[in-house]
């Protein structure tokens, strides 16, 4: 039996494994199989070739920080200042960099379930206690339960939104909610896991950052792999007001110090080329594609208002438990998916599976048509 924990692979790894060993279609790990736009490939071309290749500073090269801040300009219209951006390797060393800088031994941290697994693993690290918060059966938040969690302990709320492993997107009644709790907890911070931000599909993306008061009590965490369809780099970045940030940039510099010099250096070169809005579209299709290619299968589609995955409910095929039927899938079906109970620390099993559509379109057109034939 596949089954994620602290002392082993994580459910990416393993259910990719499985796919690779029964010569499945991974619709599991959430990377797109997509050729990376060919510009990109010329500025990091160039960029290895311009001698790139020694230590940059450690906050991020400043034309990178310049252009990020540009781009968050440009997409949200907000003004974010380059000393407020650091540049990291990959979402994942940015969210450990932040638990580490704002959390310490015996205090708490909240956590939203189903969650991303990088979660759980850095507050322990540090000696804090992870305390799970349970998700509505929609996958949006119950604001009471978390707010009953909250103790005079809590340092940090973990938020995620364009959610993984869901699909769904808060909107800003969510975030009038954070600003009613934190008006009351002067101690507590938010960690906005954003990773997503140009994949919401239903409506528009609302950041923490659209609100002056959480702003300044929040650090968001974006990464590159996602929306330039390149996760192999492990580039990402995150923002925070200076008072945060310069507690992070305290840890950042003894864990990495500084990240890739000619990858920041590519980017920051194409990115005034970049369009979210050409990444949305793309994305929309694919999902398009995917649903409509399970429209006769006993899957029932959940909605899917952002990121590159779908979400299924298979309780009209199978009793079996997540886990158990997602490994019959791969090595039955040919289609390997991720099980939500292991995004749940109490293994809360609603017979739900997550796809990821970040693939090319024959890839879908296959996997559709294997899942349809169950």
């Amino acid at each position: 039996m596949v089954e994620a924990t602290k002392n082993s692979p994580s459910i990416f790894s393993q259910m990719s494994q499985l796919a690779q060993e029964h010569s499945a279609i991974n619709l599991a790990q959430g990377f797109p199989n997509m050729p990376i736009d060919p510009r990109l490939k010329e500025c990091i071309t160039a960029a290895v070739q311009s001698e790139n290749h020694q230590y940059s500073p450690y906050q991020g090269i400043p034309a990178l920080r310049e252009e990020i801040s540009i781009l968050i300009q440009r997409t949200s219209g907000i003004a974010i200042n380059p000393q407020e951006i650091l540049v990291t390797a990959g979402a994942t060393q940015g969210i450990f960099t932040t638990v580490q800088s704002l959390v310490g031994k015996g205090d708490e941290v909240i956590l939203l379930d189903p969650c991303y697994d990088c979660y759980d693993l850095p507050v322990v690290l540090v000696g804090a206690k992870p305390v799970h918060v349970p998700l509505n059966e929609d996958y949006l938040p119950d604001w009471d339960c978390i707010e009953a969690a909250i103790t005079q302990k809590t340092r940090l709320i973990v938020i995620n939104s364009p959610h993984n492993p869901s699909g769904r997107v808060w909107e800003k009644k969510e975030y009038l909610e954070l600003e009613r709790i934190l008006s009351k907890y002067s101690n507590l911070n938010i960690l906005s896991d954003e990773v997503y931000e140009y994949l919401a599909f239903d409506r528009p993306h609302y950041s923490v950052r659209n609100s002056a008061f959480l702003r300044e009590r929040s650090v968001v965490m974006a990464s590159f792999g996602k929306s330039l369809q390149a996760t192999g780099w492990k580039m990402g970045y995150l923002t925070a007001p200076e008072a945060l940030m310069n507690r992070i940039l305290q840890v950042h510099q003894f864990l990495v110090f500084s990240v890739n010099s000619f990858v920041q250096r590519g980017i920051s070169d194409y990115l005034p080329e970049f369009s979210a809005e050409e990444v949305n579209r793309d994305y929309r299709s694919r999902r398009a594609l995917f649903c409509s290619g399970l429209e006769k299968s006993k899957f029932r589609l959940l909605p899917c208002e952002g990121t590159y995955f779908q979400t299924v409910d298979y309780s009209q095929i199978s009793e079996q438990n997540d886990v158990d039927f997602a490994i019959q899938l791969t090595k039955e079906a040919g289609v390997a998916s991720i099980p939500f109970s292991v995004f749940n620390q109490d293994r809360r099993d609603l017979k739900h599976l997550r796809f990821c559509f970040a693939k090319m379109e024959q890839t879908l057109i296959e996997a559709t048509e294997r899942l349809c034939k169950i």
